[in-house]
């Protein structure tokens, strides 16, 4: 065994169909293209969301609203949800990295922390960012909030 007897397995090297090599190949004439028409010309391609003249797909639908490019999307924490973690697991001081190791939010969200529900504790809170609601609700059991 050396390197001359090497060749691929039996199957997985194909020969490609040569095409318009004159009549006695059986591939001349038309090169497998069929009769005229832009399809059997050197070069054809059409246009993306070409139906064929019907109008397309992109032009029959209405377009409306806008995308906002610089809208900065926040993962929603209610008050509620801080105090049921505390009681359950003892916790006061509530960072992004607690919020994720716990399930809340995940790890490249922004969060911010809004009213709903009661807090009966002390807790200090940092995130992206507070509603007036959530934040009077901390601060009004001696909490504090900090925001990143």
């Amino acid at each position: 065994m050396d390197l001359s007897n090497l060749k691929p397995a039996f199957g997985s090297v194909k020969t490609s169909k040569r095409i318009g090599r004159g009549a006695g190949s059986g591939k001349g004439g038309t090169s497998t293209r069929g009769h005229k028409g832009a399809k059997s010309r050197s070069g054809y391609s059409t246009k993306i969301g070409f139906e064929g003249g019907q109008m397309p797909l992109q032009r029959r639908v209405p377009k409306f609203g806008f995308k906002n490019i610089n809208r900065v999307e926040y993962k929603a924490v209610n008050v509620g949800d801080l105090q049921k973690l505390a009681e359950a697991k003892g916790i006061t001081d509530f960072e992004p990295v607690v919020l994720v190791e716990n399930g809340l939010v995940g790890p490249n969200d922004k969060i911010k922390i809004l009213g709903n529900g009661k807090l009966s504790l002390a807790i200090n809170v940092k995130a992206h960012a507070f509603s007036k609601t959530a934040a009077a609700a901390i601060e009004a059991q001696k909490g504090t909030v900090v925001t990143l």
